[in-house]
């Protein structure tokens, strides 16, 4: 049984089966697919992304009620070794801090509990809200990876590099 995280608003915990068709629902909504695109069967997609061995995906949960999905994955080589990680969130609950509280979670994880110094994250280089979020954890952009992602229109899209170091992390404001 893998650890449950908590931020001030979210639990994460490990994906069990009776998520899946919650998560694929939340990937289908036009919010979300527009950034996070997938074939035809969302579900089995969804299904094979938990199961991967490359990566750890959490539920994000507020409120009792699962709204999206964090995951991380890990480079090993001992010169480069960082963490990785993506998000994505069912777009009924954005604006209300549940994004940086989840990846805030996710970051003191990987800082404290792994022992990594720096996690990336590469959102398209046009989700201005996906990086308004990120940088609210303190994610600074290092560089525009040009035609990084084919997009739904065939077209390659640029991609926005974002990294953390462990002493940038920024904490959540105080719920008094």
């Amino acid at each position: 049984m893998r650890k449950v995280l908590h931020g001030e608003s979210v639990t994460l915990r490990a994906p069990v089966e009776s998520d899946v068709a919650v998560l694929a629902a939340v990937r289908a909504k036009p919010e979300v697919r527009r950034w996070w695109r997938g074939g035809g069967d969302l579900a089995a997609e969804m299904a094979r992304d938990l199961a991967d061995p490359g990566s750890e995906a959490l539920v994000i949960e507020h409120g009792g009620r699962t709204v999206g999905l964090i995951q991380w994955h890990a480079e090993e080589e001992p010169d480069y070794r960082h963490a990785g990680i993506d998000i994505f969130l069912d777009p009924s609950v954005r604006g209300r801090g549940l994004g940086p509280d989840a990846i805030g979670a996710l970051a003191r994880h990987l800082f404290d509990d792994h022992g990594h110094h720096r996690i990336t994250i590469d959102p398209a280089a046009s989700n201005a809200a996906a990086i308004r979020c990120y940088e609210k954890v303190g994610f600074r952009p290092v560089g525009v990876m040009r035609q990084y992602e084919r997009g739904a229109d065939g077209t390659w899209h640029d991609g926005l590099l974002m990294d953390l170091l462990a002493g940038e992390l920024v904490a959540p404001p105080s719920r008094a």
